[in-house]
């Protein structure tokens, strides 16, 4: 038996949340309210892609970009390594690791000095550049589950706290409605 969609983020706490995303179209529009949060917090983030091949870590980088206002090709830079993108005030660069076969690669492409600057990475396979790799402000872990995918995301700094908090997302592509303890304007 299949689990309902759900409608909203599901916090767990002030560090976790989780989501089921029906269809591709959601998985695009998590990528959007994730840009939208990420235009309002620090120009620096490291943001981990993390799932099987084929659970939508690419499918998300798009729809963020494309919130940003991105027209162009948005593939995964599995043969490239990384693929930088300049939009709006923001550096975004978005790493595929999934190449490597060991960890010290990382390091002989020099990879690490693009984590040294400011700028959001968007790192897919993180877990193939082992400890070389600065550790996360925001996990998020894509599962293939029934007919869509599961998502959990994870904050690891304070930085990635604030990512998560600022989040405003419904997988039918509208924005969630947010709590506020003033009253509404009269």
């Amino acid at each position: 038996m299949s689990s309902p969609p759900r409608q909203e983020i599901l916090p767990q706490n002030d560090n976790a949340a989780s989501l089921f995303l029906p269809d591709e179209a959601a998985t695009l529009a998590l990528g959007g309210a994730l840009a939208a949060a990420l235009t309002q917090g620090p120009a620096d983030l490291v943001v981990y892609l993390e799932g099987d091949l084929g659970a939508g870590k690419t499918t998300l980088v798009r729809g963020l970009l494309r919130e940003l206002g991105y027209a162009g090709k948005v593939k995964s830079p599995t043969y490239t390594l990384v693929e930088l993108y300049t939009i709006s005030r923001l550096n975004l660069y978005h790493f595929d690791f999934y190449r490597f076969e060991r960890p010290e690669e990382y390091l002989d492409a020099g990879l690490d000095e693009y984590f040294q600057g400011s700028g959001v990475c968007l790192v897919e396979w993180p877990d193939k550049a082992g400890a070389y790799l600065p550790l996360a402000d925001l996990r998020v872990r894509l599962f293939l589950a029934d007919a869509g995918r599961s998502v959990a995301l994870l904050a690891d700094s304070e930085k990635g706290r604030a990512c998560l908090t600022s989040l405003n997302f419904r997988p039918d592509g509208t924005r969630a409605a947010t709590s506020s303890s003033s009253p509404p304007p009269a």
